[in-house]
């Protein structure tokens, strides 16, 4: 562990360790009518379609010094879009592996250069809505995998200020196995207690992160939900100014319970979770 620590790994051979970050971000949105609620669809769809999309992951290939393979793109009808890029090493210049390794966000965009070999990055979205709770959701899969020095977080930061989330559920796994000089296994060549360090300061500040990690397992989990709660941000086509307080009230609850279950991922009663008083709206 002193070595990884320190980044003074030698290896015998290729850096075998394969390094999935895997992640959910959703956006929740109140629809108050079956027109708003396909305005809303195609709104999102025209946001994170598949041209979109691939510019996004694109981006993600030149900040870690890839080589793009393969596009594969899709829109979905009636909605929805996926994209799959497959990467290999970049003719790059030498990585420098403290920056490669350490436990720290990564840049938006700056190079991050790594060797990478039989690795790809894919994304789907999923638009869908509540068949009469006036409740839309938007869910974005994106999973990096990488093969060789530099791990898919340093992706992460940029990736997150792509999408605008309500609630995150991030994923990272270090998986296989890479050889030192003696023959010794190692199972991870850098370190990392959080997927947390690899976020930015000003990011985990406006979200509450619950850490479920398997260290033994190198297997690392983090939810994200926003703290603070404007019910402006949920509404769409109009303001919480122009309803009644009432309506308001019974929107936020109804917005805030999707967090909820989203986060949590269970099915949420209200006596397993009291509303916080944020589900209530200001006085006229």
């Amino acid at each position: 562990m002193k070595d990884i620590a320190n980044n003074k790994l030698k290896l015998h051979g290729f850096n075998n360790l394969t390094k999935t970050l895997s992640f959910n971000m959703y956006d929740i949105c109140y629809t108050k009518t079956a027109t708003d609620r396909q305005a809303y669809i195609e709104y999102i769809d025209e946001q994170y379609n598949a041209a979109r999309l691939t510019q996004i992951l694109t981006t993600v290939t030149e900040m870690i010094g890839a080589n793009i393979l393969n596009i594969a793109q899709q829109d979905y009808d009636p909605q929805g879009a996926s994209v799959t890029i497959l990467m290999s090493e970049g003719a790059v210049p030498e990585i420098k592996h403290a920056e490669a390794k350490s436990a720290s966000p990564g840049p938006i965009p700056e190079i991050i250069l790594g060797h990478l070999d039989k690795s790809h990055i894919t994304v789907h979205t999923y638009p869908e809505y509540h068949p009469y709770e006036g409740i839309s959701t938007f869910r974005a899969d994106i999973d990096v995998s990488t093969c060789g020095e530099i791990s898919p977080l340093k992706a992460l930061n940029y990736l997150i200020h792509c999408f605008d989330a309500d609630v995150m559920t991030i994923d990272y796994r270090v998986r296989g196995f890479a050889r030192d000089f003696a023959g010794n296994k190692l199972f991870i060549d850098h370190p990392i207690d959080s997927i947390q360090n690899f976020i930015p300061e000003h990011i985990r500040m406006i979200y509450n992160m619950i850490d479920v990690n398997v260290y033994q397992e190198n297997i690392f989990h983090t939810k994200c939900r926003l703290k603070e709660f404007d019910l402006d941000n949920y509404l769409f086509g109009y303001t919480k100014d122009e309803i009644h307080k009432g309506e308001a009230r019974m929107i936020a609850k109804k917005v805030k319970h999707e967090m909820d279950e989203i986060f949590y991922g269970t099915v949420v009663r209200e006596a397993m979770f009291p509303l916080e008083e944020d589900y209530d709206t200001p006085d006229k």
